[in-house]
Order: C-alpha cells, then structure tokens, then sequence
C-alpha cells in the first residue's frame, strides 16, 4: 500500500505517494519539487477504557489579551495542556483511523500566548500579498528541466492536484479514484484552468505549498503556528475532546464544521449547507473565537513531520515547553521526501475514509504540494 506507483501523464514528473500529504488517511499523489521540565508528567500510554483517558486539564497563563488585537487576530492565552488524539470508539473508518496513531501517546506541552488568525487566510488577502509583491506561487511556476532530467519537456508544466470524485462508488483503497494531478490548478483556478475565485474572496486560498505560506506570513509580520500552537489554540481551553466543541459531532442539532456527508468519495449531499469549499467563518467559532479549526480546509503548520516525535516528548517525561517540532523529517512511507505537519481536517473528511476533523490528529503534506483543500492561518507573538 506504501509502495510509490506510477501513472498518467505527468508520471515522469510527479512523484505519487501513499502519504497522509492531502490528510484523508491513505494519501494521494503529489507533485514533488526537491526539496526545561517540570514535575507531573502524563501517562506515557493513554488507557483508552474511558472517554477523556491520559487527559489532563488545560491550565491557561494569561487569559487577558495584552493590549488591542491586531486587525482579524484573536487572543490565544497559553498555557499548559494534554496533547493527542482519542480514540474514537464508534467509529468503523479503519482505513483513515490508522492514520491517528501517530498522534499518541498523549503528553503534556505548554505554549507561551499568541495571537491567531480567527480565519483561515482567504483569497482576498492573499491576494493584497500578491499584488503588493508580485509573489508567483508554487504551482504556477513551470519545473524546470534540470530538477527532472528524465522527464519529456512537453511533461513540464505548471498545476496542482485537484479532488476529482468518480460518479460512482469506488472502493476506498485506491486515492487514485479520487485525485488528480491538474495542468494549469493553481490559487486562482483551485480547480483547474476552467475554476475561478471570482466572487470568492471569502473563501480560504488554497492550492497553497508551504513556502508560499511562509511566504506571506512573513509579508504580513506573522508567521505559521507550531504544531502545539495550534492544537492548544484548536482546543479552545477544552481537554480530552473529540472536536474543538465537544465529543459529538453535532451540537444540539446543529453542524459545527464544513465536512463530507454522503458516500465518500463520489457524492457530496451538502447536509451541513455546502458542498466542497466553503467561505470562511460559516460555522460557529470555537470558545478561544477560531473558526473552521474542524473542517473547511487544511492548514499548513510549522513543524517537519515525523510519526515517532509525540513518543520522543512523551519518553522525556514532564511537560515539554513551546516545542517547535523535530529537527527534520521523516516519514517511514516515503523516506526521501521532506513533510511538515497539516492540521484541522478539511470539507472531505467523513467517518466513512477519514476522521481526522478530530482535534488532537494530524495531517502531513509535502513541502512542495498544494491541493484544492490545503490552504493556512497565522500566528504572532504580541509586542513586548
């Protein structure tokens, strides 16, 4: 199932993985570029035996912002907190739930407080970032023949990939059923040369790789979160959760994130009032004032991915503090290519493939891939 594969017509030029990089737990193929403690620590191992098991409760520094919040920012007080994933006992999505045990054992981590996006970056402001810089993302640079000396030149071009569902059920072992790598996808034509954001300035951007995100951040005096960031600040305060809400997926009959209803992957019935994408800030905020930190899109994060890294925090033992990450990749399903860590779920996550909404799991993508339900948010350190 892990074994690279090789197919279509930009085969010689992609590289296709089975990797988390589009973070519907099996993966899908991606256009490569090259590329102190303190007592009290939390069980190594969580007992699964109860609902909230390995939880501690989240002790929050300074709930009171420092000052007037920069322009769409919300205050994200710090503190101290039990990071993972629980398993959700109901669920029958073994193909994607094999995917959060990367996210255990449970460990303590403290975070220093921030502000944060209260949205995912959306079209319109990248868009400012553009226009001010003349910035060319990604995918819309052409790859160059000497980083693919085997490739035909006529294989060269500019795209992303783009969730492409079959009209008919597929079995769910095969991404290939569902993606596809498209010439011509990019931020302005998430979907291909026929898509357009015209009129969507709301909507987060997407089709973003990771350079392109820090690339704005650094625009706009900010930078991407941490991993630990940002799933303290996901949680809104709240321990042990299954979602930033609580641990049902609804709450008093209402939806809570822009998800997939319906059969995965060939039909979106738009239960929850969208299909696909959605503008940002359609779902209620979680209580730190976040939206969309269950759903939507994706989010790029700052930390290089590696599976093995939450037990590495966990053997330290006590709390591990502002951790930033390991110091390099890797991911046992793809050796060569170097992964940062996506976070949040996106508009094609279901119980039926992949739950990873879920708060405390993670996502991976490599550092050159967008996709059409990858996009970002930033944070910023307040001024001293």
């Amino acid at each position: 199932m892990n074994k690279p594969v090789s197919t279509g017509k930009w085969a010689k030029v992609a590289v296709i993985a089975i990797a988390g990089v589009i973070g519907i737990g099996g993966g899908v193929l991606y256009f490569s570029r090259p590329a102190g403690d303190q007592p009290g620590a939390v069980p190594m191992v969580a007992d699964m035996s109860s609902p909230a098991a390995g939880f501690l409760d989240t002790i929050e520094d300074k709930p009171t912002p420092p000052g007037v919040a920069p322009d769409g920012m919300v205050w994200i007080p710090g503190g101290e907190f039990s990071m993972g994933a629980r398993d959700p006992f109901d669920r029958q999505d073994t193909v994607g739930m094999q995917a959060t045990t990367d996210s255990r054992p449970i460990h303590r981590v403290a975070v220093e407080g921030f502000w944060m996006d209260a949205t995912e970056v959306t079209n319109e402001q990248f868009a400012r970032f553009v226009k001010a810089t003349g910035y060319v993302t990604v995918a819309e640079r052409v790859p160059r023949q000497e980083d693919f000396p085997t490739a035909p030149p006529e294989n060269l071009v500019a795209g992303s990939v783009v969730f492409s569902p079959p009209d008919h059920a597929v079995p769910l072992n095969d991404h290939f059923q569902w993606w596809a790598y498209v010439k011509g996808a990019d931020w302005r034509h998430p979907s291909g040369p026929g898509s357009s954001i015209e009129g969507k300035g709301k909507f987060p951007v997407v089709q973003i790789a990771y350079e392109d995100a820090e690339a704005y951040a650094k625009w706009a005096g900010k930078r991407l979160p941490t991993e630990a960031e940002w799933e303290f600040a996901a949680r809104g305060g709240l321990a042990g959760k299954l979602y930033p809400w609580g641990d049902e997926f609804t709450k008093n009959g209402k939806w809570m994130a822009n998800t997939h209803q319906g059969h995965f992957p060939n039909s979106d019935t738009g239960d929850d009032a969208h299909e696909g994408v959605s503008a940002v800030a359609q779902y209620p905020a979680n209580d730190y004032g976040l939206y969309d930190v269950g759903g939507n899109v994706w989010e790029w994060t700052s930390d290089w991915y590696r599976p093995d890294y939450y037990t590495e925090l966990a053997a330290a033992g006590g709390v591990a503090r502002n951790p930033a990450g390991p110091a390099e990749s890797f991911d046992p399903a793809e050796p060569g290519q170097a992964k940062k860590v996506h976070r949040g779920g996106s508009f094609l996550c279901t119980d039926q493939y992949c739950s990873r909404y879920m708060v405390g799991t993670r996502g991976k993508g490599e550092v050159s891939t967008g996709t059409n339900h990858l996009g970002f948010r930033c944070v910023q350190k307040p001024i001293s």
